[in-house]
Order: structure tokens, then sequence, then C-alpha cells
């Protein structure tokens, strides 16, 4: 399969490619387009076969349920049996944004896309591109991350590429997402309402909205089915090792004495040197979100035999960044569902 890159303006996306991406989704093909976090693999959210496809090219479990992408607060009350009032004063608030609510689905909604579970998880993004399609095609979008299963998020057209080339017939190419970093999921389908992926919108902005909600962290073992995306133990990994250490200086310093050529991220200046390449994010959780999956990206290409990344710090502005960052440190098996530290 040829895959075509199809470059799009990211705040007034030409109609045309829109078009063409949407009969593309309409005859239960594949599309990667840029959200507001990162790029995802979207296709038809009630054609079974579609939804289908989108396990099969990633390489996805079945134990790990897809996000649906809807155009409004109307559209995501179609798919749900009720929409409990929490989630209509988050939504209200957030919608258009990074926030993906996880309540009680409809017949309407493929079992393969909920992992055969009784609830679904929707979120109305904000990104021109995303929007765009969503009402011109009509249709939900199912879009996990447009990239191989488990593997580093895409933040660029060029990502989604080097990971799905030659299995999908579209990318629309928005240049760089913004947010860098996925959306937060919460379940309002419980009381307190619980936190199941840390994202851009903190535990704090959604405690503001509707009082408290349960934080505490969960891993999924990949073979139970999850409640959310992103819950399994290993999700969002290089393909390089990446080991995950407070004690950057000592662990850099031990590997360049074993000859080992490695990568450092990290937020505090750091200069290169011999078998040592270094990645400086912003100092700010929001600055360092935006580009960590770009660094990663760079790091990965890099032929390294290891990257080291400086763990962030412990307060919860970071919570977002750390789960990613442990995921993608963790080894490929899980056990059980315990807290994630």
């Amino acid at each position: 399969m040829n895959t075509r890159v199809v470059p799009v303006d990211p705040l007034l996306p030409n109609l045309d490619a829109i078009e063409e991406a949407t009969r593309l989704l309409r005859g239960g093909g594949l599309v990667a387009f840029p959200t507001e976090t990162v790029y995802g693999l979207g296709a038809n959210a009630l054609d079974d076969r579609a939804v289908a496809a989108i396990f099969a090219v990633k390489g996805r479990p079945p134990t790990n349920p897809l996000i649906v992408h809807v155009s409004d607060i109307a559209a995501a009350a179609e798919l749900v049996a009720e929409f409990p009032e929490p989630a209509r004063r988050l939504a209200a608030r957030y919608w258009p944004g990074p926030l993906t609510l996880v309540m009680v689905k409809t017949g309407r909604v493929p079992d393969g896309v909920t992992a055969g579970g009784p609830t679904v998880a929707l979120r109305v993004p904000a990104h021109p591109v995303a929007l765009a399609l969503l009402r011109v095609g009509r249709m939900p979008l199912a879009a996990p991350s447009a990239n191989p299963s488990t593997a580093l998020s895409p933040t660029t057209a060029e990502h989604v590429r080097r990971g799905l080339a030659g299995k999908i017939p579209l990318i629309l190419d928005a240049g760089p997402t913004p947010g860098g970093l996925e959306s937060t999921v919460l379940d309002v389908t419980v009381a307190p309402p619980r936190l199941l992926r840390p994202g851009l919108l903190s535990p704090a902005d959604l405690a503001a909205v509707i009082g408290p909600i349960d934080a505490t962290p969960v891993v999924t073992e990949a073979t139970r089915p999850a409640r959310a995306p992103g819950s399994h133990a290993r999700h969002y990994a290089p393909t390089t090792p990446l080991e995950l250490t407070a004690d950057v200086v000592g662990l850099v310093n031990r590997c360049l004495d074993r000859g080992s050529r490695v990568g450092l991220l990290t937020w505090r200046p750091a200069a290169a040197r011999h078998n040592l390449v270094v990645e400086q994010l912003p100092a700010d959780p929001v600055g360092y979100a935006a580009g960590m999956y770009a660094a990663l990206h760079r790091l990965d290409a890099a032929g390294l035999e290891r990257i080291i990344v400086e763990a962030p710090p412990p307060d919860d502005a970071w919570l977002a960044v750390r789960d990613r960052l442990m995921r993608a440190s963790a080894p490929s098996a899980s056990v059980g569902e315990v807290p994630a530290g």
C-alpha cells in the first residue's frame, strides 16, 4: 500500500484534503490525523471492520480499548446510556480539549472499541483538522495514537510515516502537535470519579470543576481488558532501552566508562561529549511535555545502546510526564493491577 502524506493548514485545513480523508473513512479505511495532543489513527468508530483494522495495523492487543472522538457534546450523548452530571460539567469546561471521559456505552458502540467492556472513552478534540474531519464526516472516529502498539507516540507526520508507512493510505500533515502528551482520562461512572490516565489536564484542574477525584494511578496486566487506553504497564516506549533515574551523572559516567553510546534526556544544562547524545527540554512541565516524545524519537533514531532519562520532579504538575516515562521504562511483561508508584 502506498501511504500518501498530504499537507494541511493546522488552522484552516484544506477542504479537499478533509473530503478525501472523509471518503476513505466512510469506506472503512484508516487515516492518520493531528489532534492537539498527538497524531491519531482514525477509523469510523461504528464500523466493526474498520475498528478491527486499527488493531491489526498497530499490532494492538484487543484488551486495550480505543478513545472515540466526537464533534461535540450532543454527538457524545448519542453514544452513552447516561451522561452523568460531573461529565456534563467537565465537558462544558474542557471540550473541545485534551480530556477523555469514560461513560456507559450504548449498543451503537462496537465491543471491539471498548475491549468488550460496558464503557466507552469519549472526547472532543480541539485541533482544527480533527474537528473538520468530525464535522464534515459526521461520524465518530476511533483514534488511538498513530504508531505501532507500545511504541513512542507520534507528534509529527514524519513519526507516523516511520511507524506505519505502507500500512495506511493517508496521513494528514499539519505539523507538530502542540500538546505533546495524550489526553487525561477520567472514569465518571464511579464516585468519586477515577483518574485512569494522567494527561495535559491535571487532577487539580478536574477537581476545581467537580470536586474530589480518585487520582491513584493503576497498571493493568496486558492480558486483561483495560478500562482505558494507556493503562497497560509498558507503553509509549522507544525501541532503545530506556532507564529512568535520579542518579543521572553516576549512570551516564558508568555507561561511558564501559564504552557504551548513550543518550541523555534532561531539563538541566548538559554538554554532549564522546558517545553521549544530549536532549535538553524546558524545565517547566508544560514545555517538557510538548517536546518529550519528539526528543525521544530523535534519541531512538541515533543508534544508541541506552537512553537515560533524568527522573522528573515529584510534584503533581509533572504527574503525566512521570507516568509516560515510567511506562516507557517498564519491562515488556506486567503482573496484575498494582499502584504505578
